[in-house]
């Protein structure tokens, strides 16, 4: 084990996670071998009586050695999750100590048993190719580096190692307690496939291997594939639906774990089957909510990935030059050719002021141009397949009798005129690129 790193090269300071057990002081006995410029990260999770001793030896460890001691400990825990939670505090403590000391590496002291352990976890509860392949050796994250020496390698090496060298190691006997899937299969599983091949642990980092190998080639596919799919948290179904269905779930997964700031862990096989299945569904217009306040919506053919956010309140603005509102502008001009749905031309003998634009009301109508009948704007909005999220924001024009005057690039009401009449007002609707947040 000592030549394990003998190609990296050591220029600046690394950063290596350590709790003291016997894995990562391993690690740090390698590491220390080659280089001086290490930073000792320790977190002490605060659930052991056990955790102040194992920090203050690690203290006085590094200043016996003239390595930097960086730790923190957890103070309280909020969500029900231990484990995930705990890694979250983790890997953010483990980034503040990389950009404090401009460190671009973060060594970790996973082994072949953890990967095993990881990619049945994985198996068991559903995940994707990445997923599936466990733990990496190598992997970039932000701007930084994880680099996992020790993957080739069962804990019964590590042990052999730490005792021939006489490395002190503590004993986390939390490790034994079943409540936890990753210590049953530990205790449970993983002897049973060492009994079948004490090699095994060789056998899964090739498959680990293997599937990393596809994943790469499928996400060279989906990147090439996305900016005609994926805009501004936008899908366009009619290009996705061309796709492959294999290529279809992972480019979910590819724009979840982005929406979700790479936190890979929070994305099930179940959320993207529901998904497929919401995509797939001959209604136009359905919803479902994801974890984290994320919710997917649906409208004839887009898909929409956004927060969740209180129910839209009603407006009423005043208008009279310039006026903005969501993705449109409305501006008095003084002459245009155009005679499109996105300008309206009013004589103001033929209306009240002042003008106002509003949100859709129950039973909103208008009265279309060239016509007598009472057209209601919902069914106006749904013939024009405006999606759903829009119709009560949308903007419509009102005198100060609440008459509708106009549907902005819609509908025109019979106050409208045409380029031909006589008319003294002229409002143009511009429409800017929406970003769908």
């Amino acid at each position: 084990m000592n030549n394990i790193l003998d190609d990296f090269i050591f220029e600046n300071y690394v950063v290596v996670g350590v709790s003291s057990g016997p894995d990562s002081m391993c690690l740090l006995h390698i590491l220390k071998e080659k280089t001086d410029k290490i930073i000792v990260c320790h977190i002490n999770h605060n659930v052991r009586k056990e955790s102040i001793t194992e920090e203050n030896y690690l203290r006085d460890y590094c200043q016996k050695n003239n390595l930097i001691f960086e730790s923190m400990t957890i103070k309280e825990y909020k969500e029900n999750n231990f484990e995930n939670e705990a890694r979250k505090i983790r890997y953010s403590f483990y980034e503040k100590i990389l950009n404090k000391y401009n460190s671009k590496y973060l060594f970790l002291a996973h082994h072949g048993d953890d990967l095993i352990e990881t990619v049945l976890m994985k198996i068991i509860r559903g995940s994707n190719i990445e997923g599936y392949a466990g733990i990496k050796e190598k992997s970039k994250v932000k701007d930084y580096e994880i680099i996992r020496p020790l993957l080739k390698y069962t804990k019964e090496d590590i042990i052999n190692y730490n005792n021939s060298h006489n490395i002190t190691y503590f004993i986390d006997n939390s490790n034994e307690d079943l409540s936890y899937t990753r210590n049953r299969i530990r205790n449970k599983v993983l002897p049973l496939l060492k009994e079948e091949d004490k090699n095994i642990h060789k056998k899964f980092f090739k498959y680990s291997k293997t599937l990393e190998e596809y994943n790469n080639y499928i996400k060279n596919i989906v990147i090439s594939n996305i900016d005609n799919v994926y805009k501004n948290n936008r899908i366009n179904l009619t290009e996705f639906k061309k796709i492959d269905k294999f290529i279809q779930k992972n480019m979910l997964y590819y724009i979840l774990i982005d929406v979700y700031d790479n936190k890979n862990d929070i994305i099930k096989e179940n959320h993207i089957l529901n998904i497929i299945n919401l995509i797939d569904n001959s209604k136009p217009n359905q919803e479902i909510n994801m974890p984290n306040g994320i919710m997917i919506i649906k409208e004839y053919n887009f898909l929409y990935i956004k927060k969740i956010q209180e129910k839209d309140k009603d407006y009423k603005i005043k208008f009279e030059n310039v006026l903005k509102i969501n993705n449109l502008e409305f501006k008095k001009v003084t002459s245009e050719d155009s005679d499109s749905n996105g300008i309206c031309r009013l004589n103001s003998n033929n209306i009240k002021f002042p003008l106002y634009f509003r949100n859709r009301k129950n039973g909103d109508y208008i009265i279309l141009k060239n016509s007598h009948f009472h057209k209601k704007i919902k069914e106006i909005f749904i013939e024009k397949k405006l999606p759903k999220s829009k119709r009560k924001k949308y903007p419509l024009l009102v005198d100060s009798e609440d008459n509708i005057i106009w549907i902005p690039n819609i509908k025109k009401s019979k106050f409208c005129l045409k380029k031909e009449e006589n008319y003294d007002i002229i409002i143009k609707c511009n429409e800017r690129e929406e970003n769908y947040e």
